[in-house]
């Protein structure tokens, strides 16, 4: 549709249906029709602005990078989560770089993100393609770009690079066939059972199939719904944007079921980076402390580790600590795996570079980190 085409995407249907329309070529469609379909998704688009790409019009750079128009717009809320923003034509050159260093794969969902995970750990890090490929430079690697090299993803054409399918993989064994081969069969009736004990709710062949894929991403969409309720009842713009002071919305929990609340104010921010939101619950007044998502209150200076010293593990990128598999006075070999961190639907494992016991952990799961934080220090 014409609202939705353009830039980063596919040529806009009204256009070619106007273009074509007297030829031996013509679809013989109605572009009333058409233009009433695009009002409409204009309105809609408007509601996501926030999530737009901010791309004004087209660029020959897709010539060098080779993003599909999603991971373009993907890549670049990426980049600015993580403060690259402002280097975006270097992201640009480094995907590029990627692309080429990987083999010069075929980009679809999955695989271009895997390049545009690599290009934002390196340029977080400060990292070049010889530094990656340098057998004894031992890096970082995302997630998703360990799971490709295994063959999470297939093969593809041509094979992997051997030597950096080595370096990745550190001593993993890939998978050579089809991954869907692999799979073992499963009691469906059994995993529905145990994702209802798990999250404590009826699992419906939409959830049950959402978990058995993404896991992960369905425990955390699970987690958020039973911190902050059934979300999906707000409008659109009221979940991305708020409610303005004095502005009333009627929610529909169920049928007979309807919440009246109108937004009163709200305090000044405090030195915990918390704010008291004043609203009306059903014509009852009410009050919450919340965090200010656009202060972070107290900002926590953390230790940078030393460059060059091996004892010490920093960050290779900002983001949270998703997960802590060490503690101090554990004894670890070379390749184990210490923490994991994500940013923005990346997720890296930090691994150990050499044996060693672990003196300090100055993180923990949930923390906010930026790039070259002290992690990890050994004995």
């Amino acid at each position: 549709m014409d609202a939705l085409s353009g830039t980063t995407s596919q040529p806009t249907l009204g256009s070619l249906v106007a273009a074509l329309k007297d030829g031996p070529r013509a679809p013989g469609l109605d572009q009333k029709v058409i233009r009433e379909i695009s009002f409409y998704w204009e309105a809609v688009r408007n509601q996501y602005r926030a999530f737009e790409s901010d791309l004004k019009g087209g660029a020959s750079e897709v010539y060098l990078h080779e993003m599909p128009g999603g991971q373009f717009t993907n890549l670049k809320e990426q980049a600015r989560s993580l403060g690259l923003e402002s280097r975006w034509h270097q992201v640009a050159q480094t995907y590029a770089d990627v692309n080429q260093m990987f083999g010069d794969i075929v980009k679809v969902t999955p695989s271009s993100k895997v390049v545009g995970d690599m290009a934002l750990a390196m340029v977080s890090a400060g990292l070049t393609r010889a530094d990656v490929e340098d057998p004894s430079r031992d890096i970082a690697f995302p997630d998703s770009v360990v799971g490709f090299f295994a063959g999470d993803l297939g093969q593809p054409p041509g094979g992997f690079p051997k030597a950096l399918q080595k370096k990745v993989l550190k001593g993993r064994t890939p998978l050579t066939e089809r991954p869907g081969s692999y799979l073992k069969p499963i009691d469906l009736e059994a995993e529905r059972q145990k994702v209802a004990k798990d999250t404590g709710s009826e699992t419906d062949d939409k959830r049950l199939a959402s978990y058995l894929m993404y896991p992960k991403v369905y425990s955390d969409f699970v987690k958020t719904q039973d911190k902050y309720g059934p979300t999906e009842v707000l409008p659109t713009p009221i979940y991305f944007y708020g409610l303005k002071e004095g502005e009333e919305v009627f929610l529909d929990l169920e049928k007979g079921k309807t919440l009246v609340l109108t937004y009163q104010g709200r305090t000044e921010t405090n030195e915990k980076g918390e704010v008291r939101v004043f609203f009306d619950l059903n014509g009852q007044p009410r009050t919450i402390t919340v965090p200010d998502r656009l202060k972070v209150g107290e900002v926590k200076v953390r230790a940078k580790a030393a460059l060059g010293d091996a004892k010490q593990i920093g960050a290779p990128m900002p983001g949270v600590i998703s997960s802590l598999g060490i503690k101090v006075g554990d004894k670890v070999v070379a390749g184990d795996v210490l923490l994991s961190i994500e940013a923005m639907k990346m997720e890296t494992a930090i691994h150990a570079e050499a044996d060693g016991i672990v003196a300090e952990v100055t993180v923990k799961p949930g923390d906010q980190i930026d790039a070259k934080d002290l992690l990890v220090r050994f004995e």
